[in-house]
């Protein structure tokens, strides 16, 4: 049995608009990994245990970006203001479809 690992921001789907893309870039928010760090070849433990890093920094600001400090609501919307330019070029498209 061949285990999965994940592929990496720039090769995930929609441009790493993913779960565990969005989970990526949350630990560079919270500086849990640099953000040259795209988790490429991560297995599936590595990825739980980023997990639970990144779920233990958002639960002092329940999970939502608008009560993040000041400093940490500037890096958030700077790294997912690149995501989506970035998720664009990817073919993204924002739009909600009929299956969303």
């Amino acid at each position: 049995m061949t285990q999965q690992c994940y592929v990496g921001i720039e090769q995930d789907e929609n441009g790493g608009l993913t779960h565990l893309g969005r989970m990526v870039r949350d630990a560079w928010v919270f500086a849990i990994l640099p953000e040259s760090e795209t988790c490429a070849g991560w297995n599936a433990t590595q990825m739980q245990s980023l997990y639970e890093k990144v779920h233990a920094a958002w639960e002092p600001y329940a999970h939502l970006p608008s009560l993040l400090p000041p400093e940490l609501q500037q890096r958030h919307t700077k790294i997912y203001a690149q995501a989506i330019e970035y998720a664009k070029t990817k073919g993204w498209d924002p739009e909600l479809k009929d299956d969303d």
